[in-house]
């Protein structure tokens, strides 16, 4: 009769020992072929039938329920599972682990249990409670993240009205250059610089010789970024100057999003440099532009001045 007691097992097993109440009246082993009498018999969680020592495993008794012990301790150890945020969350912060608070003198970390992380809208940086408000971060001498360097302080309407200033002034400049004089040489060189450019121009063949329109055209650099920053161009004479413009930043592959709405900040205008004024987006390029004329575009200098 089988009445020994095994070791305790080392790891979770498919059967386990009956309740200590069996011990003063023992069972009898249900496995077919088997009608030992155990003093200590073991029940199977998955069948829940009662056996002996010999026939107390899965395969001993040829269980029909095979395996619904292990799918239910599946699942159980799955449900006791912590995710992984909380597992992370409950460690102790460190370097590797959490977000140190942007103040420089400051060791505080964010976004933990007991700190919460607030980001500044002016510097994009994140701070712990104590320093969020700009003057306990000291913002104004911060250059926020994204910036270029050496931008603070100067804003891109700042950096557009001081280029326009600039340009209005050569544009003057330009202008005493080239009114006619009495000198026939003005003509001359006017007609030289003139060839000069259309040996040079390019443009959309589609356009007539006889409606085309040869200007020189650059990229204030202060105010817009090209890969082109300056060169010749034809364009139809019949075109506004709004398509001009649109024509010109493609050709110098120059950002346009004029037809996409937003801030006046993003916008190009037209400066005329003979001119010396921003055009209006519909006015007839052939009204307001001469051949061999230069035309700057800038960004973000506002509308054209009354």
């Amino acid at each position: 009769m089988a009445s020994s007691t095994p070791p305790p097992p080392s790891e979770p097993q498919s059967f386990t020992p009956m309740d200590k109440e069996m011990l003063s009246v023992g069972g009898t082993c249900q496995y077919l072929t088997c009608d030992n009498y155990d003093f200590l018999p073991f029940r199977c969680e998955s069948c829940r039938g009662r056996f002996c020592q010999d026939h107390r495993t899965e395969a001993g008794h040829k269980c029909a329920h095979a395996g619904e012990w292990a799918k239910k301790r599946f699942q159980q150890q799955s449900n006791q599972l912590p995710s992984s945020s909380s597992i992370f969350s409950n460690q102790k912060p460190t370097t590797l682990t959490a977000t140190q608070c942007s103040q420089p003198q400051c060791k505080t970390f964010v976004d933990t249990l007991n700190s919460v992380g607030v980001v500044c809208s002016t510097c994009n940086r994140k701070y712990c409670l104590k320093h969020r408000i700009p003057e306990d971060h000291d913002c104004s001498k911060i250059v926020p993240l994204g910036a270029r360097q050496g931008s603070e302080g100067i804003s891109q309407t700042d950096k557009a009205r001081a280029a326009l200033g600039r340009l209005k002034l050569w544009g003057k400049e330009k202008q005493a250059a080239v009114l006619p004089k009495p000198k026939p040489s003005t003509a001359a060189s006017r007609a030289v610089a003139l060839n000069q450019i259309k040996r040079l121009a390019k443009g959309d063949d589609k356009v007539p010789l006889d409606k085309r329109i040869y200007l020189h055209v650059e990229a204030e650099a202060n105010t817009t970024t090209s890969k082109l920053p300056k060169g010749d161009f034809w364009y139809n004479k019949a075109w506004s100057v709004g398509r001009l413009l649109d024509d010109a930043a493609r050709g110098m592959q120059v950002q346009n999003v004029n037809n996409r709405g937003g801030g006046e900040e993003d916008r190009l205008r037209v400066f005329h440099v003979e001119g010396g004024r921003l055009l209006e987006f519909s006015e007839k390029a052939e009204d307001v532009l001469g051949q061999g004329n230069t035309i700057v575009l800038l960004r973000g200098v506002g509308p054209v001045d009354a």
